[in-house]
């Protein structure tokens, strides 16, 4: 094998390594809840949900995980996911001119981009409220 070969598979293998999850039990878990959830077609907001609980609990007390909505020209934060059926989500947060919005989409449609940043100083981080759909009786 050629050196130059041998430097890119070093190089690529030690890329995966640096992507892979450092918490396999993690990844486990979660994929155990999304094929239960598939079995029963709550996919897409079960999944959205239990991302965004678990990247939530993973923040450390002087972060915060800002959830994005961008639908053409408008970006808003997004403050809490309502999921009143397992196929539709209401997000409701504040847009660029802090206005309060409100999208209501069916959760295939939905792309959201979430990033841990940190609280401005001496504010308390502001969680994301998620609220699921009540179990039938």
């Amino acid at each position: 094998m050629a050196l130059g070969q041998l430097t890119k598979q070093i190089a690529q293998q030690a890329l995966l390594d640096s992507l892979r999850p450092a918490d396999a039990a993690q990844v486990s878990e979660s994929l155990k809840t999304a094929k239960t959830a598939a079995g029963s077609g709550e996919a897409v907001c079960a999944v959205m949900l239990g991302q965004i609980q678990a990247m939530q609990k993973a923040v450390k007390e002087d972060e915060e995980l800002v959830v994005l909505l961008h639908n053409g020209l408008e970006t808003m934060r997004v403050l809490e996911i309502y999921v009143p059926s397992w196929n539709v989500a209401v997000l409701t947060g504040i847009d660029s001119e802090r206005n309060l919005t409100r999208v209501i989409a069916p959760a295939e449609n939905l792309q959201l981009i979430c990033k841990v940043m940190k609280a401005q100083p001496g504010a308390k981080p502001v969680k994301v409220a998620l609220i699921a759909p009540k179990p039938a009786a």
